[in-house]
């Protein structure tokens, strides 16, 4: 058995493929460095040193066999950063290449099934994100937002941000990865901050000192929201089927007064 070893990044995962073929592995598993537990067993380690040459190279090779949809997937599953899924997109990549054409589609495979799940739930919090992200107003006309994600999915929601948003310099911060999207209104850019930089909660920002007038927009908003909510149709059962609590650190309307 030959075991890798990667950084944890999709290059490094792609490239771990690479290494399997060059070295002939007959079986093989992959564990980001941080991860694993050295056993008892026999066992060889190979530590991989990520090339984003040889990861795009096998990039390319996995584009000539499978569909652009499940390449797609793939992506996406690597972004749940799941351990389980981490050796599933590996053990995959190294079968389709010499796997018959379609087998991404034969969902009796235990890989491509839990590629597929791995893929619906982190779109659907890539959905819940770009719905329930709020920004506040900086003084100096930044528009930020701290959100926390169950899986890393701002490269998702980077082209829906900077639509939406085209005319205005904003920022979303993710405080569990410890990286954010800045767009200065030409290109988003991958961005890190300083320890004493970040925000320890999304109500307590000090990214940024707030716009005089954004506590004003909040009250309002607050007032509004509280004035149009009709007490006697509340279903708070269903309302939390909607929108989890886990998102409510996001919303205006359900922040502490």
């Amino acid at each position: 058995m030959t075991t890798f070893l990667f950084d944890g990044s999709f290059d490094g995962l792609l490239t771990a493929v690479f290494e399997f073929y060059d070295r002939k592995a007959a079986a093989a598993a992959l564990f980001r460095k941080e991860d694993y537990v050295p056993t008892l067993l026999n066992e060889d380690i190979v530590e991989v040193v990520t090339d984003p040459a040889r990861a795009q190279r096998v990039w390319k090779g996995m584009g000539k066999r499978i569909s652009k949809d499940f390449l797609r997937k793939f992506y996406c599953a690597y972004l749940s950063e799941q351990k389980e899924v981490m050796h599933h997109l590996f053990s995959f990549a190294c079968h389709i290449f010499v796997a018959p054409a379609g087998f991404e589609n034969n969902y009796s495979d235990e890989r491509i099934l839990s590629i597929a799940y791995a893929d619906k739930i982190v779109n659907r919090e890539k959905h819940r994100m770009k719905a329930f992200i709020r920004f506040q107003k900086s003084k100096d006309e930044l528009f930020f937002s701290v959100i926390k994600p169950d899986f890393n999915v701002l490269p998702l929601i980077s082209r829906h941000f900077k639509e939406r948003y085209a005319d205005q310099k904003w920022l979303i911060y993710d405080e569990k990865r410890k990286y954010g999207l800045y767009y200065d209104l030409r290109s988003v850019q991958e961005i890190t901050l300083q320890p004493s930089e970040e925000t320890a909660d999304n109500n307590d920002i000090t990214l940024a000192v707030l716009d005089e007038k954004e506590e004003l927009y909040s009250l309002l908003w607050k007032d509004y929201f509280k004035h149009t909510n009709i007490e006697s149709r509340k279903n708070l059962k269903l309302h939390i089927q909607h929108v989890p609590k886990r998102y409510w650190r996001y919303l205006t309307e359900k922040a502490i007064s």
